[in-house]
């Protein structure tokens, strides 16, 4: 075709997108807070700021901000295997656990491939893999809000790839027995990567999960996925990473994005790491929150799951879920609704958790004892 004709052709043809991208549901943030007033509960951030030595790595480490990072995170990954007791080289890092979750489904699936994965869980899940080409397998939650792993055992086929369990569950907070678990991974084969997703692992109680480590230790196809962005406060950093074996560490290492876990993150996540008998006391306090909040909702009639995680979920839907949010969104208070299935609310300072229980009192199916 000559210049000329190339000149003349109609512009008709435009670039598109591909169909999997057209076709992926929107990741939907929690709700920003506007104002003083504003009860920012929406999305599992810490109510507390960054651990001060953290603040302060990250002051010192800003006037380097014209050099690239470390891109292989030598030092944070060193860190975080003394941290659990593993080798630098099964640990691999990305922005946050979702950015290293879609490092994982990246690295492992082909087109067609299955990911199976509890519904309702982490919102992420499907739409990464949808954007690898694999298939969402949705297996939904047992009558207790938890992971039915029986029905998720028969949800496996010959092109399941990766398995994603969330303990404690996102958004129901309802978390694995380390008895289960297992049970459910002698029934699995050897050759599907169970990702055992805890991005809210330090508001867990002691016991009421799976000794992950102890399970990665025997189970080689185990991969454990934890983050820096809740308990440890560095959710506007991004930061997380996962533990798997070296070859396959080293495997997410190459599908990561270069340089996508800045110097600044890398920095303030050590310091969190160092500074891990402070963070732990604010994980008490909001546990102790939590079970306030938990106590007195019972109370007023409303049917909770004992929650691990530093969120409390209300199952509700059709008019119930619609008069919450109106609720909620009147009294400026942010929470997470999922459509047809329940809210879910942050645990944050008292005075925030005093005004949900206010609220939810005036709402309670049955009345306040």
């Amino acid at each position: 075709m000559s210049p000329e004709q190339i000149l003349t052709q109609p512009a008709t043809a435009l670039p598109t997108l591909r169909a999997a991208v057209t076709g992926l549901p929107a990741y939907v943030p929690g709700r920003r807070s506007v104002g003083a007033d504003i009860a920012a509960l929406a999305s599992n951030e810490s109510h507390y700021g960054p651990l001060p030595a953290a603040t302060a790595a990250v002051a010192e480490a800003a006037g380097r901000m014209n050099r690239y990072p470390d891109m292989a995170a030598v030092e944070l990954r060193e860190r975080i295997a003394r941290h659990l007791g593993v080798t630098a080289e099964e640990v691999a890092v990305g922005p946050g656990s979702v950015g290293v979750l879609q490092q994982i489904i990246t690295g492992l699936c082909d087109a067609g491939d299955e990911v199976v994965f509890a519904w309702r869980s982490f919102e992420a899940y499907p739409i990464l893999a949808e954007l690898a080409g694999a298939r969402p397998v949705r297996v939904p939650l047992d009558d207790g809000e938890g992971h039915d792993l029986d029905a998720m055992a028969a949800a496996v086929t010959d092109r399941t790839r990766v398995i994603l369990l969330c303990t404690p569950n996102n958004p129901t907070g309802v978390p694995i027995s380390h008895r289960r678990l297992e049970a459910f991974l002698q029934s699995v084969r050897s050759d599907i990567l169970v990702v055992i997703d805890e991005a809210y692992v330090e508001y867990a109680d002691a016991g009421s999960g799976p000794d992950s480590l102890a399970l990665y230790r025997r189970y080689p196809n185990v991969c454990i996925l934890r983050t820096f962005s809740k308990a440890y406060g560095l959710a506007g950093l991004r930061v997380g990473y996962a533990i798997t074996t070296a070859a396959i560490a080293e495997g997410l290492r190459r599908t990561a994005l270069p340089f996508a876990v800045s110097a600044l993150a890398q920095k303030a996540a050590i310091a969190s790491l160092d500074a891990g008998e402070e963070m732990a006391a604010r994980v008490s306090l909001v546990k102790q929150e939590r079970s306030r909040m938990a106590a007195e909702l019972e109370a007023q009639g409303w049917a909770l799951q004992p929650s691990q995680g530093n969120f409390l979920w209300i199952r509700a839907d059709g008019q119930l879920l619609a008069t919450l949010v109106e609720a909620f969104d009147a009294a400026g208070i942010l929470v997470r609704a999922y459509q047809g299935d329940g809210v879910r609310i942050t645990v944050a300072d008292p005075a925030s958790n005093n005004r949900v229980l206010r609220l939810l009192a005036v709402h309670a199916p049955l009345p306040a004892s």
